[in-house]
């Protein structure tokens, strides 16, 4: 008689427990990638009154007689089902869009480790990526030339990072030449160049339509020179161009061909055979050296020594840098493009990409990496223990951490400007509240129907 009124009682227990777990669901419907947890109920050992016997002298054999002595709880799972995205606009918002959890620490040699789905971070004073416990994320270092490297640190958005200043090395011309120009007409135009420390100059360039003589080939020759040379933080300038392509060479011959591709070109009156159906490699390439303009050349215009070298304007290497300078009956259009080369520029915002990488935008309008934020998955998510705060931490049953850049080896992309909400869906879970409900409403009456019939057993005296 008195089992029954046990196994009610474990029923009651478990269902309340079954509560608990629904209770927190629902509490935190809202709760920035909240993973809602599930729990299962199993038996519990069963008396055994008389067990199984086996065929035997014509007679049959029987099953065993069991009495259930109640119910517990079999798992309390999380359920790491991805939650729905929100839209928040806000750059430190990130959602990891598939498998990975973001690598948080609180100490400074980052040991102590702890996972999260939760990406709702913000900058601390020092510029620090951190949760909002104060927990910094953790991620791959950048080195001295700005590479992602394998070192683990936190990720660090410094407002007051710079980007060096670069020297221009390479200027591609594109554009046309018209050939129906006349002899001496003239086509200037510029372009800004940057020495080491982060100068600016101002470069014109000259082409100028060679008189032709006796053959036709001479029609199609123009000469390019550098016209002045302005610095733009003082305007000072310079006309001195007379050695710009060293040994006293001022200016280049370039020769069309009879389709308008040039083909042939020269320091001054020597031409130098570049025709496009044989090798570049052997083409020795026409550049000028800006260091030459060491030290005031009048006007007070100066360029300190060293800081703007060797500039090359047709490079042997690229074969782009003679085929996109054209001669045809067309407007004038050739302008100079500088590849390369920039002044200083400080940190003007931030973006982080899909695979984590974060990179700092500058006021010289650069990009540079500052760090990359890591992932980190596990054999068994399931295995993962709640700490509180959106945190988790590793156990003997979910395996080692593995590590890895989002979107790449399984590790899902990162979204910037959302977070993943909660994945509790309340109909479900308003459903499994209505059926606890009634498993504890009917283990209590359980508990009084035994109690009735215990009362009658008692009742047998009177």
């Amino acid at each position: 008689m008195m089992r029954s009124m046990y196994a009610g009682v474990s029923g009651l227990r478990v269902h309340q427990n079954k509560m608990d777990v629904i209770g927190n669901n629902i509490a935190n419907v809202n709760t920035v990638a909240f993973k809602r947890g599930q729990m299962t109920f199993q038996e519990v050992f069963s008396e055994t009154v008389r067990g199984a016997s086996a065929p035997q002298a014509g007679k049959g054999g029987t099953n065993p007689q069991q009495i259930g002595l109640g119910v517990a709880v079999g798992s309390t799972n999380i359920i790491h089902t991805k939650g729905a995205l929100q839209t928040t606009g806000n750059a430190t918002d990130l959602m990891i869009d598939g498998e990975g959890f973001f690598v948080v620490s609180d100490d400074s040699s980052f040991e102590n480790r702890y996972y999260t789905r939760a990406g709702d971070f913000t900058l601390d004073r020092d510029g620090n990526l951190v949760t909002s416990e104060g927990y910094k994320v953790l991620g791959y270092q950048v080195d001295a030339d700005d590479n992602i490297t394998s070192e683990i640190g936190a990720i660090r958005i410094n407002k007051s990072e710079t980007k060096a200043p670069t020297a221009t090395s390479n200027i591609m011309f594109r554009g046309n030449l018209n050939s129906e120009a006349m002899p001496e007409d003239v086509h200037i135009t510029d372009t800004v160049i940057n020495d080491s420390l982060g100068n600016s100059y101002t470069i014109s360039f000259k082409f100028t339509k060679v008189a032709p003589d006796d053959d036709e080939e001479s029609s199609r020759v123009w000469e390019l020179s550098v016209d002045r040379i302005t610095q733009q933080s003082t305007g000072n300038y310079t006309n001195e161009t007379s050695n710009i392509f060293g040994d006293g060479v001022d200016r280049i011959r370039l020769s069309f061909d009879s389709y308008g591709n040039l083909n042939e070109m020269g320091y001054g009156d020597d031409e130098l055979d570049v025709e496009f159906d044989i090798s570049l490699m052997g083409l020795s390439d026409i550049q000028f050296n800006f260091d030459r303009y060491g030290g005031d050349l009048g006007n007070g215009f100066t360029v300190p020594s060293g800081t703007l070298e060797t500039i090359k304007l047709f490079d042997s290497d690229e074969r782009d840098t003679y085929r996109h300078l054209i001669q045809y009956a067309n407007d004038m259009d050739a302008k100079p493009y500088v590849m390369d080369g920039n002044s200083s520029g400080k940190l003007d915002g931030y973006s982080i990409g899909p695979d984590g990488l974060v990179e700092g935008i500058f006021t010289n309008g650069e990009r540079k990496a500052l760090g990359q934020i890591m992932l980190a998955k596990f054999d068994n998510g399931m295995g993962l223990e709640k700490l509180g705060n959106n945190l988790y931490s590793n156990t003997r049953n979910s395996g080692e951490p593995q590590l890895g850049k989002a979107g790449s080896s399984g590790y899902g992309p990162i979204a910037s400007g959302s977070l993943e909400m909660s994945n509790v869906d309340l109909s479900m879970e308003f459903t499994e509240m209505i059926t606890t409900q009634r498993g504890f409403q009917a283990n209590s009456r359980i508990i009084t129907t035994s109690d009735e019939m215990l009362q009658e057993l008692v009742n047998i005296k009177r």
